[in-house]
């Protein structure tokens, strides 16, 4: 009975603890300069399309991950360190060093989960005319770098902008955020103007 009534508590402390990763954890999917270079090149360049229509409720975001988990949750614990959470897999301690600013913190409420290319840009660049199911498909993408752990105030100030609008602070990231922007709408299919394609560029040039 002893060993069963350990064996049960070790069972429940896992699901409690959660993960231990590295704070700021670069996200999956980055590609090296050249890769991201050749992708920008490839990508279409046009006007952007009209806001008409546009909603977040239509890219449904932050949904079930499986294990009692939304993908919010999964990008806190992916990108932070020593992440604790509690039994609704909602994290509860740990560290996030947020790449765009180079601040660090310890409450999960400084972080934001930023979708790189913002639901607004992908809606007047493409994804006006997509499913339901594909926005979804967007707006809660792991596997490439579309969604990143920053924070807070850092994410709202950039708002829907594109990076001929706005840049991270911290200029050393440069490049890094250009790399993952292009990735994005290369795999994505959606479109740039041509002063995002100027702004990209240069960052690009920084790597």
């Amino acid at each position: 009975m002893l060993r069963l009534f350990i064996l049960t508590l070790l069972v429940a402390l896992v699901g409690v603890v959660g993960l231990a990763g590295s704070a700021g954890a670069t996200p999956p999917g980055v590609p090296d300069a050249p890769t991201a270079k050749a992708e920008l090149t490839a990508l279409r360049v046009a006007a952007d399309g009209s806001m008409d229509g546009y909603s977040r409720k239509k890219f449904p975001h932050w949904i079930d991950q499986g294990d009692g988990c939304n993908t919010r949750e999964v990008v806190l614990k992916r990108d932070g360190a020593d992440v604790k959470v509690d039994e609704d897999c909602r994290p509860v301690s740990g560290s996030w060093h947020s790449p765009y600013d180079g601040e660090t913190w310890d409450s999960p409420s400084d972080i934001d989960i930023d979708h790189l290319v913002p639901l607004a840009d992908a809606w007047r660049t493409g994804a006006s005319s997509w499913t339901t199911a594909k926005r979804r498909a967007f707006a809660n993408d792991l596997d490439g770098p579309q969604l990143v752990a920053v924070t807070n105030y850092v994410n709202r100030e950039k708002g829907d902008k594109t990076p001929d609008e706005w840049k991270p602070p911290l200029v050393s990231y440069w490049c890094t955020y250009a790399k993952m922007w292009t990735h994005v709408k290369h795999k994505w299919r959606l479109t740039i103007t041509t002063e995002e394609k100027s702004a990209l560029t240069g960052m690009l040039a920084r790597c």
